[in-house]
């Protein structure tokens, strides 16, 4: 039996419109909103040149292991316009793959920068101070905030700054997004806009360790009885540890979040999510560094390791104009080393710091933190203990001449500044940056001065500092000795 062939009316087709219609919108729906989807972010992604250069003449790092790679860059609406696009023309052109997460939905220089606080319990946003400024954000932009940014981390370092408070509920929100976006990515690489990354050397450092291993690598730091790698030295997880938190975090949501609200700092709350997993933190010091290049103590040592004589990964703090004069250098340092020659911290002084030192230079600051001499110090001594002072040191704030003889009297002090009746005398070199006031007391937690000392004097006077220039190839000669014990210049036990 031959079966004819069905060709409905056109009135027919007219009346099943409507219901194909709807079909179609609830299916897409269901799509959508089914239980276990999370919203695709789009991570930022392009072509690294087969031979590593590209058309504009950036040398990028030649190992294989930047496929493996995914960038997590965080962020805030405070700060984003203001320091993400120096990044975006420097070491970011070397990342084939990142994300950038904030706390609003915005565009900056092209890039999409993602809101990771919508899965934030909704209470939480309605009640806690610091969505205050989220919610500000959602409905108004940034019309209408009356602060302006406060830089820096840490309880003291951005206590008026509430996109600083805001910052601690991005971090387990972003793990398990990123490990959604890339669920087969050996390395997670979480960094701040004002952190720099030195690509060749972190990705000849990762290349020592088995991703296949569960590791948390970073920079230490210890609070509220947690050990956890420090947010804005930059820390990488291997994709065994992002499965592990991420795993924990959806399990206990409710429960880290209370730890959150109590909490001062996310890095923090996902160090002690880590270890509740058995992951412990690697303890990476000193190639990753919670200093800047211009605040950097070159003679720093710790875990009874000489910053010197190691191959340095990232640096914290960095400003713009830092960030872009230690990428032309790594640059040039690249073409010079095809071979890629990993940089260590020496490698950075001798070619690039060393040239930038005088005996004197204006209007810079070298953050001599070390022995003050004042009319203010010496009112608060007692006069045996004035009388114990040299004359060049009780006279040290009276002129630049007698603070850098004050300092050359002292067989240690290699730099000091000078403002008109302050003067600072110090053993620790550091390059510092231009200036028009001293720097008395400098927080590394902060990554800010705490306390200045300014003049108001009617010649318009700025800071002077300067380095005792004959002790510098005697401070190079010490430290390089230390190198001599150094049998590797990566720290992986």
């Amino acid at each position: 039996m031959a079966f004819k062939s069905f060709k409905p009316s056109k009135s027919r087709m007219r009346r099943l419109r409507p219901v194909l219609l709807l079909f179609v919108i609830i299916l897409s729906l269901f799509i959508y909103f089914r239980p276990d989807s999370i919203p695709t972010y789009r991570p930022h992604t392009h072509a690294i040149a087969s031979d590593q250069n590209d058309e504009n003449g950036v040398t990028c790092p030649k190992s294989s292991l930047m496929k493996d790679v995914f960038v997590v860059i965080r962020t805030g609406a405070t700060e984003a316009q203001e320091k993400l696009p120096v990044h975006f023309k420097t070491i970011l052109t070397c990342v084939p793959d990142f994300i950038i997460y904030s706390d609003m939905d915005e565009i900056v220089d092209g890039h999409q920068i993602h809101d990771i606080l919508t899965e934030v319990n909704a209470t939480i946003k309605k009640t806690a101070p610091e969505f205050q400024l989220y919610n500000h954000l959602r409905t108004r932009g940034r019309d209408g905030l009356n602060y302006q940014t406060m830089f820096g981390s840490g309880p003291a370092g951005a206590v008026d700054n509430p996109g600083w408070k805001l910052d601690k509920w991005k971090f387990l929100p972003m793990a398990e997004k990123a490990l959604y976006e890339r669920p087969k990515t050996k390395w997670f690489i979480f960094i701040e806009p004002d952190t720099y990354v030195m690509w060749s050397n972190l990705l000849q450092y990762l290349s020592l360790f088995d991703a296949n291993k569960p590791w948390y690598i970073g920079k230490h730091m210890y609070a509220s009885g947690v050990l956890f790698a420090h947010g804005g030295s930059g820390f990488a997880l291997s994709n065994p540890a992002m499965q592990k938190v991420s795993k924990h975090w959806k399990d206990n949501k409710n429960e880290i979040e209370q730890a959150t609200l109590k909490g001062w700092a996310g890095d923090m709350i996902l160090g002690k999510a880590l270890k509740d997993v058995g992951v412990d933190m690697f303890w990476a010091y000193p190639h990753m560094q919670g200093d800047s290049l211009t605040a950097l103590d070159w003679s720093v040592e710790k875990l009874e390791r000489q910053t010197w004589c190691y191959a340095a990964t990232t640096f914290h703090h960095m400003n713009p104009e830092e960030i872009t004069t230690l990428w032309q250098f790594e640059q040039t340092w690249q073409r010079r080393n095809p071979n890629g020659a990993p940089l260590r911290f020496r490698d950075i002084f001798n070619n690039l710091v060393r040239h930038r030192l005088r005996a004197e230079r204006e209007g810079w600051d070298n953050i001599s933190i070390g022995t003050e001499y004042s009319e203010e110090v010496l009112a608060k001594m007692s006069q045996s203990n004035v009388d114990n002072l040299s004359l060049v040191e009780q006279n040290a704030h009276n002129s630049f001449e007698m603070c850098q003889a004050a300092c050359e009297q002292q067989p240690r002090c290699i730099q000091f500044s000078f403002v008109p009746g302050q003067c600072s005398v110090s053993d620790e070199l550091r390059l510092g940056r231009a200036s028009d006031t001293q720097c008395l007391e400098y927080s590394n937690a902060a990554g800010k001065c705490v306390k200045e000392a300014t003049t108001t004097g009617e010649d318009g006077d700025i800071v002077r500092s300067g380095w005792i220039m004959d002790r510098i190839p005697g401070y190079v000669y010490w430290l390089d000795e230390f190198c001599d014990n150094v049998k590797d210049i990566w720290i992986t036990k």
